[in-house]
């Protein structure tokens, strides 16, 4: 397989992963290939090597720069905007945790919250049911975010090395 062809390939199959974990696809393609660019590539070069309009190319550039996944950069003498993505997977990887966190676990974490307050009879099946299906899922997701900050904090060494000693 030649590099163009690899290349390719992994622009579409990280699009394919992004839209499984629920990103837009486009916006995984355009992270993929900013992240096999040696160097910041301009708007116009992304629209071209994607085939995706000018719009669709600034609204995802928009996009990957507000999940902290892209960053713009200016040339000196030049008006042209570049954009460069971190290639540290961990960086990556705890970016990506900490937007979804923020965007989806923080959210429910709150209603859950507001939902374990409820009043009711203790007696009352429906109550006692309801009460436990809550109380258990809150303490499932207080668990995956207290992993998440673990993770968040940590040095890729140390949390790898600390999973895997729980799993020997």
């Amino acid at each position: 397989m030649e590099l163009a062809e690899a290349k390719q390939k992994f622009i579409e199959a990280w699009g394919k992963l992004g839209s499984e974990w629920g990103i837009n696809r486009t916006m995984a393609q355009v992270h993929a290939l900013l992240l096999i660019s040696p160097e910041a590539l301009t708007t116009e070069e992304i629209m071209e090597a994607l085939s995706i309009s000018r719009g669709n190319a600034n609204m995802t550039l928009r996009d990957l720069i507000g999940w902290g996944l892209v960053e713009k950069q200016h040339k000196a003498g030049e008006r042209k905007e570049y954009f460069y993505a971190d290639k540290d997977t961990w960086n990556i990887a705890r970016q990506v945790a900490k937007e979804r966190r923020k965007r989806e676990l923080d959210p429910v974490l709150k209603v859950l919250d507001e939902l374990s307050k409820v009043d009711g009879d203790v007696n009352d099946p429906e109550y006692k049911t309801f009460n436990k299906s809550v109380t258990d899922i809150n303490m499932l997701a207080k668990n995956v975010d207290k992993t998440l900050d673990t993770m968040l904090k940590a040095e890729e060494n140390w949390f790898w090395g600390s999973l895997f000693k729980i799993f020997k």
